[in-house]
């Protein structure tokens, strides 16, 4: 597509690490287009201007892009998609890169995406779904264990338990449908046999019945090292994973990508977005865990930076139905994502932490801001449970993991946090 086709103005609607990479790449376009985000953070404005409109005040957002002429508009995080940004985009006459309501239900409720997956026989772990504590309990006597309950409604990526005995599973079920741990987003749960093997992450490139897969990469959920403690809404990234061999990855097409396609355009879905499908490799093969409707955090931070054609030349084509039929250039690289938290994430943590990052980066290593603010005196502080994301594009995922952690060591801030073991897993199969 030639750059007098694309559009001139882009708003990026998110505050995130993953809104970061996303300005990132589209600023990187041959086309030098104008971008923009709404609300952004403080590393985010440093590069675009920044306007302060929530991600969730769909009507602010919408009169944002009137008001600046912005015809382009790329929604990162899942709430204002669940709340029909994109529905109210395109009556407004706006060009939207995201599903509208009806798409983002697939990760709006874990229940309604079981129920599709179930339907249309693409690999997924045997479920049941309940609304009233005893059934649940009665359902988890009968079942093995360990076993996973998750909030049905969206839960900031905190709303699974993987429940290694039955006390752990019943306690589960009782706060989320009693005791209101997730909010709405608990009222109803799914318990479903917990699937053993390795994860991986795929972001699939949707329009309607066409698609393009985006490079692979393996997320780390758990808050501590060694996969301990806690899930969270992702500690680090990488990419390539290497366990997905190009044979795999032909198999997870065949079987869960191309029908997971088709089996959301069949339900009269009219999908334009990034579908995320995590997967869980099992001896038996691939089975889904989860859509979701969006870019994936921190996974598009390692992910982007790989492709090596131009991103918004690709998402502008999604929304005109005009995919390549080709697959996409990618990179040889490896790229490695170290998320910097605040410590006591994804509990109670503190903000207004002073930050100081160094400026004098190695070639390939860049610093993508998530929690981050400028306070009233103006200090870099913390303003989120995950701050950074320290990520590095290398020969090798060893020079990657070399580079990131360097980087790492040099941001100063007395409540950083993170994992030492990004990547251990695959550096350790060498």
């Amino acid at each position: 597509m030639s750059p007098s086709h694309l559009p001139r103005s882009v708003l990026v609607v998110g505050s995130g690490g993953r809104e970061h990479a996303l300005v990132r790449a589209l600023l990187a376009s041959p086309a030098r287009r104008r971008v923009c985000c709404a609300p952004g953070n403080a590393g985010i404005a440093r590069d675009v201007p920044c306007f302060p409109v929530a991600a969730d005040d769909v009507a602010g957002l919408v009169e944002l892009a009137r008001r600046e002429a912005i015809e382009f508009v790329v929604v990162g995080p899942e709430v204002p998609l669940a709340l029909g940004l994109a529905d109210r985009l395109i009556a407004a006459g706006i060009p939207v890169y995201g599903p509208k309501a009806d798409g983002a239900r697939l990760e709006a409720s874990k229940i309604f995406t079981k129920q599709i997956l179930l339907k249309h026989r693409i690999p997924t772990a045997p479920a049941a779904f309940f609304d009233a504590v005893e059934p649940a309990l009665a359902y988890l006597r009968g079942r093995s264990m360990p076993i996973v309950v998750k909030a049905d409604g969206l839960a900031a990526g905190k709303g699974v338990i993987v429940a290694q005995t039955l006390a752990e599973a019943e306690a589960a079920v009782r706060d989320m449908l009693a005791g209101g741990r997730f909010g709405a987003a608990g009222r109803q749960i799914l318990i479903e046999d917990c699937l053993v093997g390795e994860e991986t992450s795929l972001l699939v490139v949707v329009s309607g019945r066409q698609y393009a897969i985006l490079p692979t990469s393996q997320d780390h959920k758990r808050i501590g090292d060694g996969d301990t403690g806690p899930n969270t809404g992702g500690m680090g990234t990488y990419s390539p994973a290497e366990v997905v061999t190009p044979e795999l990855l032909a198999r997870i097409d065949a079987e869960i990508v191309g029908p997971s396609v088709r089996a959301i355009a069949s339900e009269g879905i009219n999908y334009c977005g990034t579908l995320f499908i995590g997967i869980m490799l099992t001896a038996e093969g691939p089975q889904v865990i989860e859509y979701n409707a969006r870019f994936g955090d921190p996974e598009t931070q390692v992910v982007l930076p790989r492709i090596a054609d131009d991103v918004l030349a690709l998402l502008w084509a999604a929304t005109r139905g005009e995919l390549p039929g080709t697959p996409l250039r990618i990179r040889p690289e490896h790229a490695m994502c170290v998320v910097i938290a605040a410590r006591g994430y994804p509990e109670a943590f503190a903000k207004g932490d002073p930050l100081t990052l160094p400026t004098d980066l190695p070639a390939g290593v860049s610093i993508l801001h998530a929690g981050t603010a400028v306070d009233a005196a103006g200090r870099l502080v913390t303003n989120g449970g995950r701050v950074l994301g320290v990520t590095a594009l290398a020969p090798t995922l060893r020079e990657a993991a070399d580079l990131a952690y360097a980087a790492c060591e040099r941001v100063q801030c007395a409540s950083k946090y993170y994992r030492r073991d990004i990547g251990a897993r695959q550096l350790q199969r060498r």
